[in-house]
């Protein structure tokens, strides 16, 4: 009732000004130029429109006049150039930031916790879209202006706050919307389902070594063309993806995310991504491919988080080191510079990169520093800006600027190879670097602390102009995607186009074409609907989140049974199953490479990461780590290796699972379908399945259809499958295809490239185009 009011109030208003083309909704109007930009604007913000030869511009520094950055018809860069100038040095500093994770509405506890006047959500009678106590602080007094979004109840009330958000920023200071962003939230998991003739909440798509196993480019860009639409219509302009480390180390806990080992396919793979996501076309664009449908792509993770030591991973200060026995750096570099950097599209580059928060160990030929890459000037400026000519927006991961946990297996902050600096001293350190953007950081007074250091070593002016080369970077990326004219949107017109049955039916179709049938032993597949099927029920263990907090174990289907009936027939009785089909994940290392208890006990904490289910002995590790140290918890650990350790995956009780359906289905069919995160040992129970169905992480739905014959199998492995530990402990953490790939009783390597469908083992174009 309040914004109709309002709406019915500016309306009169404009039209006694003699306004036309004019729209209101909610907190917001719009105003549109014949062949010309669309302007919104709230009627609170206190923003007046201006009238030049006809045309009319926001006047949002609210000064009466039209200044350049105001000027639609101007370049970004002209644009940017002439607002940083009119910033103050606290505003700049506040566009530097970027947020802790924010969901919608604010969680009721926990890292993404908010308040509303002072009580949570629950006990507030505020509504999904109000901002947070928290929100209005850091937009406000911390001058914050770039948010990253995670969940959000629906795409209205995702669209709702984005209205409320902008209207807010709008009001105070130069009128700077908020450039808000996402992590992938496009994922498919196993309890997804497609539905023909309905939408969802969002289209739900291959990721990572999913996507790599379609070998496709064209599906990638026809995926980030469809999610820039849906990022739009809920107030996402940047999107913190895609992930094109190289894939070369089998046990890392990110390889599900990357595009696989090939720095071929993953550069493919990255220049459609990116192609797709940052270009509009037709009246969508505004100029050189950036437009209203454009979504900055922030490219991650500069060099190459990839070769971790040992697998282990770097947002623990257990993994704080990349290392590359291959001297093979260059090749992990290869998908930014031939890929990000070289787009077909108009849009040129990747608008921003992302470093790792791995130290690239001795990797830095100048300085001889082992830092954190977004620590390292070597890593950003010498490679980075001067070798490749990088000039877009370096934002560090997240929390590299705060302190570590107390033992190496807190999640903390991952200030590695820094970690005896103070906080403002990081800051610092990463501008030194040539960062624009500190990722996780909603204060703004370490970054001022930081710019008064600069100040004495440089000077005033100096230190000024590095500041305005940062705030140009990021505010070019933000005019050139139109927030600049209009951040609102029409709340009912994003539910109908995130999520819309179009999108969803070419996410299913992704899916399924990112399947991989590896095993079909004469050819037992398809298999009939309606058949009598027995699926048995799966353990899975007790474990901890990504932050550490306990998940309880349970035994349950591994799927939702009613999806299994629309195909066949169920049972749990083995006896009257004329098939049986286990639903497995892979092998699971619960702890991630390092054990307290080990450490505890007198051992070094670091143990083994395990690809098999059964027990597994490192007897070929690395007698030395070739990278130790941390001088602030662990001062006297100087190797890491974990040579003659011991280690059992955690979801071990998969393995029996596969092994005694066999013997209870006796000599009828079983089929293993594999729900991996890594490349995995198959030598364990491969004699023991008739056809194998490998995914990375879609829907049992899309798995079904590939089983029944709905759809032919046509995906392909993008990481080789090794033959045994042994090959995993001996190959090189930076170097692709390593490692002696298993060799099946059919007579199939699991090689890169390899994948079977009706008639056999496929050999097609993408087989020729990507090969080892």
């Amino acid at each position: 009732m309040k914004s109709k009011f309002i709406s019915q109030i500016l309306l009169t208003g404009l039209f006694m000004l003699g306004f036309s083309g004019l729209m209101a909704q909610d907190v917001f109007t719009t105003v549109t130029n014949k062949n010309g930009a669309t302007l919104g604007y709230s009627p609170l913000s206190g923003v007046k429109i201006l009238i030049l030869n006809g045309l009319k511009f926001k006047d949002l520094n609210k000064n009466g006049k039209l200044d350049k950055y105001e000027d639609w018809r101007l370049p970004a860069e002209e644009r940017a150039k002439d607002l940083v100038k009119k910033m103050s040095v606290e505003q700049i500093a506040g566009l530097m930031l970027y947020s802790i994770h924010q969901s919608i509405p604010g969680a009721e506890s926990g890292i993404r916790a908010g308040m509303y006047g002072g009580k949570t959500f629950a006990k507030s009678g505020a509504k999904t879209s109000d901002l947070t106590d928290q929100q209005k602080a850091f937009l406000k007094n911390d001058n914050l202006r770039h948010v990253l979004i995670t969940t959000v109840k629906s795409p209205k009330d995702a669209a709702l706050w984005n209205n409320n958000a902008q209207a807010f920023v709008e009001a105070i200071g130069l009128g700077i919307p908020t450039n808000n962003s996402s992590d992938p939230r496009h994922t498919a998991t196993v309890t997804s389902e497609f539905n023909e003739g309905s939408g969802g909440q969002i289209s739900l798509w291959p990721d990572g070594l999913a996507m790599a196993a379609t070998f496709d480019p064209t599906i990638v860009q026809q995926f980030g063309q469809i999610a820039a639409k849906e990022y739009r219509a809920l107030g996402i302009a940047t999107a913190l993806s895609p992930q094109i480390d190289l894939g070369t180390e089998p046990r890392w806990y990110r390889i599900n995310m990357t595009f696989g080992e090939s720095s071929k396919l993953t550069t493919d793979m990255a220049r459609g991504y990116i192609d797709g996501f940052q270009t509009s076309l037709g009246k969508a664009e505004i100029k050189d491919g950036w437009g209203y449908n454009s979504v900055n792509a922030m490219v991650k993770h500069w060099p190459s988080g990839g070769p971790e030591e040992g697998g282990r991973d770097g947002h623990w200060a257990y993994g704080k080191f990349a290392v590359y026995p291959g001297n093979n750096l260059q090749e992990h570099i290869s998908p930014f510079i031939n890929g990000a950097f070289k787009l077909n599209g108009k849009t040129a580059k990747a608008s921003a990169v992302m470093p790792y928060y791995t130290i690239s160990f001795d990797q830095d030929t100048k300085n001889k520093e082992n830092v954190g890459n977004g620590f390292s000037k070597y890593i950003i400026t010498d490679l980075l800006r001067d070798k490749y000519k990088y000039d877009g927006v370096v934002c560090t991961d997240w929390l590299i600027t705060g302190d570590e946990g107390k033992t190496p297996d807190q999640f903390a902050g991952k200030s590695w190879g820094v970690e005896k600096l103070s906080v403002a001293e990081r800051h610092y350190k990463v501008l030194l670097a040539g960062v624009d953007q500190f990722g996780g950081n909603n204060d703004v007074k370490p970054v001022l602390e930081a710019y008064q250091m600069g100040v004495k070593q440089f000077g005033e002016k100096n230190f000024r102009e590095r500041f305005e080369i940062s705030g140009i970077r990021l505010l070019k990326n933000i005019f050139r995607v139109g927030l600049f004219e209009n951040p609102y949107l029409n709340a009912d017109e994003s539910q109908e186009i995130v999520g819309n049955k179009e999108f969803m039916r070419a996410g299913y179709e992704a899916q399924v074409k990112s399947v991989i049938l590896l095993k079909n032993h004469q050819s037992v597949l398809p298999i009939q609907l309606k058949k009598t099927v027995y699926v048995p029920k799966i353990y899975t263990p007790a474990s901890k989140d990504w932050w550490g907090n306990f998940v309880a174990a349970k035994f349950d289907y591994p799927v939702d049974t009613n999806t299994i009936k629309k195909y066949y027939n169920f049972t749990s009785d083995p006896q009257q199953a004329d098939f049986a089909i286990v639903f497995v994940s892979s092998p699971q290392s619960a702890l991630g490479g390092y054990d307290p208890e080990d450490r505890k006990n007198g051992g070094n904490g670091y143990i083994p990461i395990t690809l098999q289910y059964g027990t597994y002995t490192a007897s070929d590790a690395r007698e030395k780590s070739m990278a130790a140290g941390d001088p602030v918890i662990d001062p006297t650990i100087t190797d890491r290796s974990f040579r003659g350790k011991s280690v059992t995956a955690s979801n071990t009780m998969d393995l029996k699972t596969i092994l005694d359906t066999k013997e209870m289905m006796k000599d009828k069919p079983v089929i293993v379908s594999v729900t991996a995160t890594k490349p995995m040992i198959f030598s364990e129970f491969e004699s023991h399945a008739d056809a194998i169905v490998l995914n990375f992480s879609v829907s049992s739905q899309a798995v079904l259809d590939i089983i029944s014959g709905k759809y032919e199998p046509s995906g392909l492995l993008p990481i080789q499958m090794p033959a045994n530990m042994s090959t995993v402990e001996k190959q090189k953490e930076d170097v692709p295809f390593d490692v002696e790939t298993y060799k099946d009783l059919d007579g199939n390597h699991y090689d890169f490239g390899f994948g079977l469908n009706w008639k056999g083992k496929i050999t097609d174009n993408r087989t020729q185009i990507y090969k080892r």
